[in-house]
């Protein structure tokens, strides 16, 4: 199969049209119509989230290419000219959770005071699932040198910008994260007195080992500095996810923490004192 166009002009007008850029806009869309809903099906209002949701965008996108550059830092110092080429590919899934997220949460409280941090956490986990496994697709999938290790085996795809076949990582990838999406679909539907942030911590564990073994056996390259810390980011963050999973059900069963309800509210617990509306009136 001959490697898929990279870019392509718009009729006789002279722009160039990078298909890895019309495949991140199309994820990034997804991503906010799947977030919108899922807000809107947990009971919070949705009209503070677009604004939000544009720097979100610029965060992660800015947060990834920077991650990127830093741990290939020896190539674009040699042609710094690169650095702002992200058409080309080159954004740094763990650099753009770092710039999306805290942005999204610290947007979020402001713009929606009723969301809680964990409960905002737990509900974009699984977006951000189905959303990377999107961008796969539609991302380095069509970008340059998006394909892994070479092979001969049939599987193998051929890549622009890459010699000979390649293994097709993007695809694979898209699959992990479907996987995981579901996983976390089947928790959210069946798990159902789960404590807060239990969503979330299985997708740190989830995402965290597949990261791992996707640089380590598809993409990593031996000694690569930028290779071995993806590899270590990735096993940090699936014991991490296992070390939260435990002290949550340990809090739960301790009955320390309120079980997360589907419809978005939580149990009350009495702790300490209780407000004057909490205590039954005295009998005269």
């Amino acid at each position: 199969m001959k490697p898929i166009p990279v870019a392509f002009h718009l009729g006789p007008l002279p722009i160039v049209i990078h298909t890895y850029g019309i495949g991140l806009a199309v994820t990034f869309w997804f991503a906010y119509r799947y977030f919108e809903r899922r807000l809107r099906s947990n009971g919070y209002p949705t009209e503070w989230f677009t604004g939000v949701f544009i720097w979100i965008v610029i965060a992660s996108i800015v947060g990834a290419r920077l991650l990127h550059v830093l741990a290939n830092f020896s190539t674009y110092k040699a042609d710094p000219g690169q650095i702002l080429q992200v058409w080309q590919g080159g954004l740094s899934s763990f650099g753009g959770l770092l710039g999306g997220v805290p942005t999204g949460l610290i947007l979020a409280r402001r713009r929606c005071p009723d969301l809680t941090i964990m409960r905002a956490l737990d509900i974009v986990a699984p977006v951000l699932m189905a959303a990377w496994g999107v961008g796969r697709l539609l991302g380095p999938q069509l970008m340059v040198a998006g394909g892994g290790h070479r092979t001969n085996e049939w599987f193998g795809m051929y890549y622009a910008g890459q010699v000979g076949k390649r293994l097709p990582v993007p695809i694979l990838q898209a699959v992990d994260s479907f996987i995981i999406f579901g996983v976390l679909l089947l928790i959210e539907r069946y798990y159902r007195d789960r404590p807060v942030g239990f969503v979330l911590a299985a997708t740190m564990a989830l995402w965290g080992l597949t990261r791992f073994y996707e640089e380590r056996l598809w993409l990593g390259e031996i000694g690569h500095l930028g290779s071995v810390l993806v590899q270590i980011a990735g096993l940090a963050l699936f014991v991490a996810g296992l070390v939260v999973m435990f002290f949550l059900r340990r809090r739960q069963r301790a009955g320390a923490s309120p079980p997360e309800h589907p419809d978005g509210t939580e149990d009350t617990v009495l702790t300490g004192s209780a407000t004057s509306s909490e205590i039954p009136p005295s009998p005269s």
